[in-house]
């Protein structure tokens, strides 16, 4: 299967069944928007709390956070966004339309890793570049992403704020609480799940590049002689966590970042990259950002932002390593990773292989026939008993089995259960395996067993 029509099956299927719809779609839609139906917020909760479990609950050594999308400006210029958070725009001289420079030159091929934004206008110039219409394109300049807002009634100068670009930097401005409350010992690491915003020039390829945006975010602070053991075992941790949602590991690369592209206070940087249909692109992030931005705040607001060493009784500032992962990103590399087409008896059958902890309906429960009473009611006590264990089961007496199963094999289901007459005399019931379609016989009195030893393989 061709890559572009790989992406035009997932966003055809993500609209279809629920997983992604345009933003305010009856309106025309919204660029870079998008709303996450049932499916698809069902899929993206179970990314989060599987995220959650791994990287904070099943650890001692980290503490969770919610810090406010809206901070105090002072936060963003103590931090370098106000600044520094920019990318390249570049003008459509002929539609005043505005683009990505890196974007319209990467398309092209051309090398602009590093690039200035007076380099990258200068090959503009020297190659005759132009616009997606095929006009001339202006001189590139630097865009602030940023979105910006206003708080109270009055809108001057000092009542403008951002939305917060990124997660990170609330973890950083409740370092002092946290240490304060907890008195954690180094290392130590704070995990935070939460909304970011872009004001994006150009959003595309589906809900990988969008203007609103869920990051899971993790700042872990260490000694800094100790940086290059704790940046090792955290891209180890990324990995693992990988292999357990179910990404297929042979689209993940690792992208040792240049010093010239990395930013002036880290050390070391790896992006791991993904396959996606339309490239290789940026899934995860692994920094290490030294003591840059506590010692940052520290400046800006005056508080100190360290701990004490009990050994040397003197105060330091801790290092940080950053990983970082895109909610969005990972909720479509899962869609890539798990597509499949296969022909059976010349049809073709499309199903998503996702993993049973991942999958957004983990059983699909049905009476044989819908319009015998006697099986309905064994069908929906077998399926209460399996929706209190395992939550995400769901009812399906709509069509025929056929049809049933085609479509919880195109959202993903692993298992379908059918009640059927043999199972009012005998106790059993029919269990068919999405990705095999192979069917075995199961006892109810072993049913929840049965599944859970499925879902911890």
């Amino acid at each position: 299967m061709k890559t572009h029509e790989l992406m035009e099956k997932i966003i055809s299927l993500s609209k279809r069944r629920g997983f992604i719809y345009p933003g305010s779609e009856i309106y025309g839609g919204l660029a870079g928007s998008y709303d996450f139906g049932p499916l698809g917020s069902m899929l993206k909760k179970n990314i989060k709390d599987s995220w959650w479990r791994f990287f904070v609950e099943n650890r001692t050594d980290m503490y969770g956070l919610d810090s406010a999308i809206i901070l105090s400006p002072s936060v963003w210029q103590a931090s370098g966004h106000a600044a520094g958070f920019v990318d390249p725009l570049v003008e459509d001289l002929k539609t005043n339309k505005r683009y990505r420079a890196d974007h319209i030159l990467e398309d092209l091929n051309f090398d602009i890793k590093g690039k200035t934004v007076e380099e990258m206008s200068q090959i503009i110039k020297d190659h005759g570049v132009k616009s997606p219409e095929g006009n001339p394109l202006g001189e590139v300049r630097t865009f602030n992403m940023m979105l910006e807002t206003q708080l109270g009634a009055v809108q001057d100068a000092k009542s403008k704020t951002f939305l917060r670009p990124e997660t990170a930097q609330g973890i950083f401005v409740n370092f002092k609480n946290i240490v304060d409350t907890f008195s954690p010992k180094v290392p130590f690491g704070v995990g935070q799940i939460g909304k970011a915003f872009r004001n994006e020039i150009a959003p595309k390829d589906f809900i990988f590049r969008g203007r609103e945006f869920e990051q899971m975010e993790i700042e872990y602070f260490i000694r800094e002689e100790d940086w290059e053991k704790e940046f090792m075992y955290w891209k180890d941790e990324m990995l693992e966590w990988m292999g357990t949602i179910g990404l297929d590991m042979n689209h993940v690369h690792e992208l040792e970042v240049s010093a010239e592209d990395r930013a002036h206070y880290s050390k070391r940087t790896i992006d791991f990259e993904f396959d996606y249909p339309f490239g290789r692109k940026e899934l995860y992030g692994l920094a290490y950002r030294g003591s840059y931005d506590l010692s940052k705040h520290m400046e800006g607001s005056g508080e100190k932002l360290q701990i004490l060493d009990q050994e040397k009784n003197e105060w330091f500032t801790p290092h940080v390593i950053e990983p970082s992962f895109g909610v969005e990103r990972t909720l479509l590399a899962l869609l890539v990773s798990a597509y499949r087409e296969e022909e059976i008896d010349g049809e073709v059958r499309t199903y998503l292989a996702l993993h049973p902890n991942i999958a957004p309906i983990k059983i699909a429960v049905s009476p044989l026939l819908r319009n015998k009473p006697e099986l309905v009611e064994k069908a929906k006590e077998v399926f209460g008993v399996l929706k209190r264990e395992f939550g995400n089961v769901s009812w399906d007496d709509n069509g025929n089995i056929g049809k049933r199963y085609r479509r919880q094999d195109e959202i993903g289901t692993p298992f379908c259960l059918v009640i059927d007459f043999d199972s009012l005399e005998k106790g059993d019931v029919t269990v068919r395996d999405r990705n095999t379609t192979h069917q075995e016989r199961v006892s109810i009195d072993s049913l929840i067993p049965y599944f859970k030893e499925k879902f911890s393989l």
